[in-house]
């Protein structure tokens, strides 16, 4: 993700309601991260399941469920063998390909309301619920960046590689 700092300008700050910054090299760092669906860029640290669920309480049950089947936003568990129905529900467990992209979007993205609020234990321990409420990792397992990206998701053969000569694949290979 690239961030433009502007010099002398307060480029993050509103003109009409004076609100927000510049954007700090400190800032820029933090967010300039990219995960990679192999695992390459996974950062340090761990969680499990057990541990995510009071973080989860705290932080996305108010949008999620406390189960994480849905509330005001999008469900994160359930919908397995839906995807080829009238009515698919993409979730976490049905429709996501890797693992480690999940990390990677709950890093960059949530809480919704405060991106970046959540330490890399948390996160990870998030991951590790949200995995676990699928049915793809075990309540005990521990999650950090060797065992994230061996997490073989369930629908890992769902998609299909993008053709278009820019991106160096063949369509039908992964």
């Amino acid at each position: 993700m690239a961030v433009m700092i502007v010099v002398g300008v307060a480029a993050g700050q509103s003109p009409k309601y004076k609100v927000g910054r510049a954007a700090t090299a400190a800032d820029v760092s933090e967010k300039d991260t990219f995960v990679a669906p192999d695992g390459k860029g996974l950062p340090a640290g761990k969680g499990t399941a057990a541990e995510g669920k009071e973080v989860f309480e705290r932080r996305c049950a108010r949008c999620h469920g406390s189960d994480g089947k849905g509330k005001e936003e999008a469900a994160l568990v359930g919908g397995q063998g839906t995807l080829a129905t009238a009515k698919p529900l993409k979730t976490v467990g049905s429709y996501w390909p890797h693992a480690t992209t999940l990390m990677d979007y709950v890093h960059r993205a949530m809480p919704f309301d405060n991106p970046g609020l959540l330490t890399r234990d948390q996160e990870y321990a998030v991951v590790a619920l949200i995995l676990h409420w699928n049915g793809i990792i075990g309540e005990k397992d521990v999650m950090d960046a060797s065992t994230l990206a061996k997490v073989k998701m369930p629908n890992r053969d769902g998609f299909v590689a993008d053709g278009r000569p820019d991106t160096g694949k063949k369509a039908g290979k992964k």
